[in-house]
């Protein structure tokens, strides 16, 4: 497989592979979410020893630890495309096993309000990169290993989520019902939002597919945590940043109990973590 490089190094992220974790954070510039500060650094300053591994033009890059699990934070652009590039050059050029997006997103079932969370079980591919790969029946699931400490982790630190199905689409105006430019609109587009709640989808995005697909389809593990910052289907208006803060330490507490778990499986020699291996390291 061909690589783009620049001295020695990923082109696009720059990474040092031997210097990134077993799990990696993947994050959006997205002022929807109230990001103060680019959103990698912002996250590693939760990290024990947060140090910055690589800026490029395009991605930016931390590492540290959290409760033993060894955490990378990337940064990049809106989209399944720049997903797939920071996927294909980490599971090129490092170790690490686990892909965990972390971003905001949109609530179009009546049960999910602005500030909850949503865990993705799995995703609708409605979204334009994944059909390069494969068919567009194959499923974008979630791994369950990373569902159930996600959802571990939401029950610790007390917070409102939801297990369900994520859409993950490319636009953000038609695609999602809304007029675009001048109030254009078509008859197709008017019933989106409807279709996808009436099938029980939760929430929308643009990135959680692109995860999900590319880690099943290559043998890594993937899952999402998005806050909701708006409900087009109830009609409640957007938030900036509601419950980003608490996807932030849901992510960052699952990790670290999916680490656990880890050590676990690893020292009982098993592939697969299940209740019945328990919960503690001793």
């Amino acid at each position: 497989m061909p690589k783009f490089e620049i001295d020695g190094k990923p082109a696009l992220t720059g990474v040092d592979g031997s210097r990134v974790g077993e799990y990696v954070i993947l994050t959006v510039r997205d002022p929807l979410c109230g990001y103060d500060e680019d959103p990698a650094s912002q996250i590693a300053e939760k990290l024990d020893g947060g140090m910055l591994l690589a800026r490029t033009g395009m991605f930016v890059t931390y590492f540290g630890n959290y409760k033993g699990a060894r955490i990378t934070v990337v940064s990049g652009g809106s989209g399944s495309p720049e997903a797939e590039l920071i996927l294909n050059e980490f599971m090129l050029n490092t170790q690490a096993n686990t892909y965990l997006r972390v971003g905001g997103s949109g609530g179009w079932n009546e049960n999910v309000h602005p500030g909850e969370i949503v865990i993705s079980s799995g995703a609708v591919r409605d979204e334009g990169m994944t059909r390069e790969y494969v068919v567009p029946q194959y499923p974008a699931v979630a791994s369950f290993e990373l569902i159930m400490a996600l959802a571990e982790a939401g029950v610790r630190l007390g917070v409102k989520y939801h297990i369900g199905i994520t859409r993950s689409g490319d636009s953000e105006y038609c695609g999602w019902g809304r007029p675009s430019f001048g109030g254009y609109l078509q008859m197709n587009n008017t019933e989106t939002i409807d279709y996808y709640n009436r099938a029980g989808v939760l929430n929308t995005d643009r990135e959680t597919a692109a995860i999900l697909t590319l880690t099943t389809l290559f043998g890594f593990r993937g899952g999402s945590v998005c806050s909701i910052g708006d409900n087009v289907f109830n009609d409640e208006p957007f938030q900036v940043g509601a419950g980003h803060e608490q996807a932030i330490k849901i992510a960052l507490e699952g990790l670290a109990i999916l680490h656990q778990w880890d050590v676990i499986k690893q020292r009982k020699e098993k592939e697969y973590w299940v209740p019945g291996l328990g919960y503690d390291e001793e």
